[in-house]
């Protein structure tokens, strides 16, 4: 796929548009040491949702943008992106091309944006962030600003897409370091200041900000991430509807109330707040991880996305262990073979019933192509796969 930077058009229209998403929701922003600030600089935005985006693009008006997006967002608009502006990523690799092309886009005068979580928060709350931000900065030797957005995983979680309609959504737009500040701190700094800036709790915003949700069905897919039974720890036995989740292994219900807080329906209440539970589970599989039993291995259904279009590859075998990700299978009378070292993958990226095909996946990629995974006839999910990576990698890097 083509690489090529095309600085941002139709400036007019795409504010236009995006003005109608954000004012829906009476979307407050608050600007802090942006005086004088002005292109080129460096934007680091938080994802929650599709909503992120329409803001940031009020944040920055009337300047232009170029966004860093995954290539699944160009199928079929690969030219309507590059036209205003996007750059392709693969999700979780190291692209030296990028870092290049953000260097062309601050040369140009521009903002370069990125979303370095590189997905959708799964409980609205703060995803890893990659350790070479403070370098990046530093490459680019422009103002650093950040723009955290609250309230968009509570209108539409990634669980659940459906909007809604939360009114009264945050967003702060502040200047970190100026190219001064950022020339007299070290990657580490710019680091710390950056990880301390991207704390965020959109429940805990929720309840702060008496944010009720009257939606009916506001509970169905919370099972997705929260996977395991606090009251049995059975795994991968939970199911939601309505506004309840439950266990079918030992029965257990939680009522989701309009604040967002959980209540067992009888008896003790493990965790009224979501990120809690979310939170208890990875520290479960931390510690499969520290005894070294951490193992996952499933026949699968792959695609890929080399350029344009998805390519289906049919049947694999998928295993998922202290060493990272291995794929097996054959494609078109050929044996392949691709591995992802756990000691190079701080976390990847996880979709749930991906385009209504398969189900969840694990979409797993390399510089050249992206392999969407989709476990067959066994029990997982696909959270405790991203929570799994994360946290093998953190292993290795205390070895």
């Amino acid at each position: 796929m083509s690489r090529k930077i095309s600085r941002m058009h139709l400036r007019w229209l795409i504010w236009i548009l995006c003005f109608f998403g954000w004012r829906s929701h009476r979307n407050r922003l608050e600007k802090i040491g942006m005086d004088g600030i002005r292109p080129p600089y460096l934007l680091l935005c938080n994802h929650n949702a599709f909503m992120d985006f329409k803001v940031a693009t009020r944040a920055t008006a009337p300047h232009r943008v170029n966004y860093v997006v995954a290539i699944d967002g160009y199928l079929h608009r690969e030219w309507l992106l590059r036209f205003i502006g996007c750059i392709c990523k693969r999700k979780f690799t190291r692209d030296i091309t990028l870092i290049k092309q953000l260097k062309t886009v601050v040369g140009n005068g521009d903002i370069a944006a990125i979303y370095p979580e590189a997905r959708y928060s799964l409980c609205g709350t703060t995803a890893v962030l990659p350790d070479s931000l403070g370098k990046v900065a530093k490459y680019l030797k422009v103002p650093v600003v950040t723009l955290i957005c609250h309230g968009h995983h509570i209108n539409s979680p990634f669980w659940n897409l459906h909007d809604r309609g939360v009114k009264g959504t945050e967003a702060t737009m502040k200047c970190l370091f100026t190219a001064e500040q950022l020339k007299n701190s070290s990657p580490q700094e710019v680091n710390e200041a950056i990880r301390k800036e991207f704390q965020y709790d959109d429940y805990r915003w929720q309840l702060q900000n008496n944010v009720h949700v009257r939606y009916g069905r506001r509970a169905e897919g919370l099972h997705k991430v929260l996977y395991q039974c606090p009251a049995c720890g059975t795994e991968y036995r939970m199911t939601s509807h309505d506004s309840l989740i439950e266990c079918t292994q030992c029965g257990k219900r939680w009522n989701l109330d309009e604040l967002g807080r959980l209540s067992a329906i009888d008896g003790k209440t493990e965790f009224s707040h979501i990120p809690d539970w979310y939170e208890w589970e990875r520290a479960n599989v931390r510690k499969e991880v520290e005894a070294g039993t951490y193992h996952f291995e499933c026949d699968v259904h792959v695609d890929t996305l080399p350029k344009d279009r998805y390519i289906p590859l049919g049947k694999g075998r998928l295993v998922h262990d202290m060493d990272g990700f291995t794929l097996k299978g054959n494609y078109d009378g050929s044996d392949y073979e691709v591995r992802w070292k756990a000691s190079e993958l701080y976390s990847c990226h996880i979709e749930y019933e991906y385009l209504g095909k398969y189900g969840d996946c694990v979409d797993l990629n390399t510089l050249e192509d992206t392999f969407y995974i989709y476990p067959e006839n066994c029990d997982f999910s696909v959270t405790k796969f991203a929570l799994a990576t994360e946290e093998l990698y953190s292993h290795h890097l205390r070895q």
